[in-house]
């Protein structure tokens, strides 16, 4: 446990910070595999999910959650996998 005052401080900002991007991380995988399973099942909000999930990320790569080339990377397999989908 740390005895100086900046350091207990620094604690208590890391697990805050910790906590609030594990919640931002977890709603990405949430949205992709939401807006997936509307591909694949061929539902009619299948766009308005995709797009919602590629909101997401694009905020968390500004918001440093993800690095930016994470967020196109992930997109970039999201819109792959959902072309797929729609010309089966």
């Amino acid at each position: 446990m740390a005895n100086i005052k900046s350091q207990i401080k620094r604690n208590r900002q890391n697990a805050a910070r910790h906590e609030r991007n594990k919640a931002v991380r977890s709603e990405l995988k949430t949205r992709v595999k939401a807006a997936v399973a509307a591909a694949e099942t061929s539902a009619d909000n299948t766009d308005q999910l995709t797009r919602l999930a590629i909101k997401r990320l694009d905020k968390a790569a500004t918001k440093g959650v993800i690095h930016r080339n994470a967020a196109a990377r992930r997109k970039s397999r999201l819109m792959k996998r959902i072309a797929a989908e729609a010309a089966k």
